[in-house]
């Protein structure tokens, strides 16, 4: 057997684990649709910027943000920015999700 076999089983083993990726493949797809919009970008910088900006709104959705709410502080608060630990409290995954979605 291949040196990776006990990894490929490895969900056999582990009841918590999925056996598919059928999550991230749904949390993606507007990410690979965008794809197909950048054919048009008029620059490579702005085909980047749109990449960047899908990536960024998928991402916030993946942890539990509304895409519109989290964008407003995120071009608000880098330029107050001093340090990079300020920078990373700005980060999907560090946001508290309650004050982003004004319930705090």
């Amino acid at each position: 057997m291949g040196k990776q076999w006990a990894s490929l089983t490895v969900y056999c083993e582990d009841g918590r684990l999925d056996i598919d990726n059928n999550a991230v493949e749904r949390a993606i797809r507007p990410f690979v649709i965008g794809r197909n919009n950048w054919v048009f970008s008029d620059t490579v910088g702005g085909a980047k910027a749109s990449a960047n900006l899908y990536s960024l709104i998928e991402t916030a959705k993946l942890n539990g943000l509304e895409p519109y709410r989290y964008l407003q502080p995120i071009f608000t608060e880098p330029p107050k920015a001093q340090t990079l630990a300020d920078i990373e409290k700005l980060l999907p995954w560090a946001v508290d999700p309650a004050y982003i979605n004004g319930l705090k």
